[in-house]
């Protein structure tokens, strides 16, 4: 190998760790900023570990305890074995801007000790204007899928993200079902089928 074929070698080796080590950098630096993110949001929405504060803010229970079998329908929604809760929805922040600081529904796990705050979703309705999918805290939501039939309307096609801020989930803080979460304390469990997907910008 020629000295001129050495060096340009070393500087594509060179170059490659630089550009490797830069990529690193900037993955870490979102992370730490979706850290922060988090952190922050997990403080805001302390206050409604009492659900009574949840209410006086217009975020009213949807009653049913929603959990998932785990089944896999062709067309639907990959769901894993778990529960996501009650649902109490904000349903005039449903279609506003979205706010990371203001999720558009508390989920609780209903215990023998009462309701404990456990996770948060946001919504965002599929439209004519939509070009993608929406992100948020470096995730993409899910869908567009159908209304989660029968607490909401089938034809309230949409996207979602759930956030499990308040417990702890071992398919990941993203994950929409959480097999730790349970319905067995709930007075009225729901189990669901997986929610049709939709056309959309996926």
């Amino acid at each position: 190998m020629t000295r001129i074929a050495r060096l340009g070698r070393c500087g594509v080796l060179v170059l490659t760790g630089v550009i490797g080590a830069w990529l690193g950098m900037a993955t870490a630096q979102a992370e730490d900023a979706n850290k922060a993110d988090i952190d922050a949001l997990r403080k805001s929405l302390d206050k409604y570990q009492d659900y009574t504060a949840a209410i006086r803010d217009l975020y009213l229970s949807t009653v049913g305890c929603v959990h998932y079998t785990g089944e896999k329908i062709p067309g639907a929604m990959d769901y894993p074995k778990g529960a996501m809760g009650i649902h109490f929805v904000n349903v005039p922040s449903v279609g506003q801007k979205l706010d990371p600081m203001r999720p558009n529904v508390l989920i609780y796990e209903p215990t023998k000790e009462g309701l404990r705050l456990v996770a948060v979703e946001w919504l965002v309705p599929l439209t004519p204007d939509t070009k993608e999918p929406p992100k948020l805290l470096g995730q993409t939501f899910q869908g567009p899928m159908e209304g989660h039939y029968p607490l909401i309307p089938k034809e309230f096609v949409h996207y979602d993200l759930h956030a499990w801020l308040f417990k702890e989930n071992p398919n990941g803080m993203f994950s929409p079902t959480n097999p730790n979460v349970e319905c067995s304390n709930a007075e009225f469990p729901m189990l669901e089928k997986p929610t049709k997907m939709m056309p959309g910008p996926m």
